[in-house]
């Protein structure tokens, strides 16, 4: 009988153990998958509501999470108690319980003062807009959303074509060359590359010594030596400023990308130059000048201000454009109504109104532009400080 209760108490135990093993994973999984989920849709609605406060002429007000401090407590229990069998004779019937229990601790962080200043309202610069513009993603679709202007070189003083519905001829343009480099971009002929340049430099043969020369074989500097002189050729290729062309600028000759190159410097840190030229894909159109790109806060009051004060409106492509796939009204259509929609998959109320996303028909245009919105926001908003500022904590 001793040997019948030791069998059954030690099943019981590891039955006990080998669930509480199963379970604490599992928990742990829904656990990080829950609270990540809950991070991102957060995030979501904080954009599409700033959204809505830039529509009513109110300052953006961003959250962060800065930490989140989960415990888990696991508890199992095992036993037996007698089965009713009755006549028949003793049976041990086995009991197991368990409860898992989870007390998560989240402080709440809200940007403001120096790091709201810096992160969200400095205007984006051109090395981070390369970053997007390097994944291959519609560059209609990303100046229409970043850019605050484009400047055209002309004969005369540049024209200045604001990104805003207000401009008469000013947004027209802008649109149109947005739409003809997305045509270039279409055809697989768009360039965006850094000027490579070619600097020489001369040393005399006996400054030259081996470890001179060895570092500058590992820095790829081309070495040549001219006997007669007794003196050292060097040439190094380094990256110059980086352009949006119809054409390869690598075929360029030294002074046309020494003078491509001084004019592209000509902006500040968040332009990019664009030079399409005559006898090239997409020529028929040929312009130069300057994005010029803005801040995080300028796209949300761009975007709130576009729901009913200044609304965007269809532009048609320049004659000599070709075909386009996307060309639509809105850089970003967001519904405001003062119910909420039933198929929309985000929205939130502020106001007394209800706003959420268009749903996109032909293309996922809406779509994309808020995942670029997001991957913006987190551009520009690297880190959540979780110290030296008020923070709220949220114990669950």
């Amino acid at each position: 009988m001793a040997a019948h209760w030791f069998v059954i108490r030690f099943s019981a135990l590891a039955l006990a153990a080998n669930v509480s093993g199963c379970m604490s994973p599992m928990t742990l999984d829904r656990a990080v998958l829950g609270y990540d989920q809950a991070n991102a849709d957060i995030l979501a609605k904080q954009l599409l509501l700033n959204i809505a406060r830039s529509r009513h002429s109110l300052p953006a007000h961003f959250t962060g999470v800065a930490n989140i401090a989960a415990t888990y407590n696991f508890q199992f229990t095992a036993g037996g108690t007698p089965a009713f069998t009755g006549s028949s004779g003793a049976l041990l019937a086995p009991i197991f319980g368990g409860s898992v229990s989870e007390n998560p601790t989240i402080s709440v962080v809200p940007l403001q003062g120096e790091e709201f200043t810096r992160r969200l309202l400095t205007p984006f610069p051109t090395s981070k807009v390369i970053l997007l513009l390097r994944q291959n993603y519609p560059v209609d679709l990303l100046f229409r959303v970043l850019a605050e202007e484009f400047r055209l070189s002309t004969q005369g003083p540049d024209f200045i074509c604001h990104n805003k519905p207000s401009e008469q001829v000013g947004y027209p343009t802008f649109r149109r060359i947005a739409m003809h480099l997305s045509a270039i971009q279409d055809s697989s002929d768009l360039h965006i590359e850094s000027v490579m340049l070619r600097r020489s430099w001369i040393l005399p043969a006996e400054t030259m010594t081996l470890e001179a020369m060895q570092s500058l074989a590992k820095d790829d500097v081309a070495i040549e030596l001219d006997p007669q002189t007794r003196l050292y050729y060097l040439t190094k290729r380094v990256p110059g400023a980086l352009v949006i062309t119809n054409y390869d600028p690598e075929e360029l000759i030294d002074d046309e990308k020494i003078k491509l190159n001084a004019q592209a410097q000509e902006g500040q840190a968040n332009d990019i130059m664009v030079d399409i030229r005559e006898g090239y894909p997409g020529g028929e159109y040929p312009f130069r000048g300057w994005f010029r790109f803005r801040s995080f806060i300028a796209i949300l009051d761009f975007i709130g201000r576009s729901i009913d004060q200044d609304p965007e409106y269809f532009v048609e492509r320049d004659p000599r454009t070709p075909e386009v796939s996307e060309n639509p009204e809105k850089t970003l259509d967001v519904v405001e109504g003062e119910s909420a929609p039933d198929d929309a998959d985000m929205v939130v109320e502020f106001n007394d109104h209800y706003y959420s996303l268009a749903k996109d028909k032909e293309y996922p245009w809406n779509r994309d532009v808020f995942r670029i919105l997001h991957q913006l926001f987190q551009m520009a908003v690297s880190e959540v400080p979780n110290s030296g500022v008020p923070s709220i904590t949220i114990a669950k």
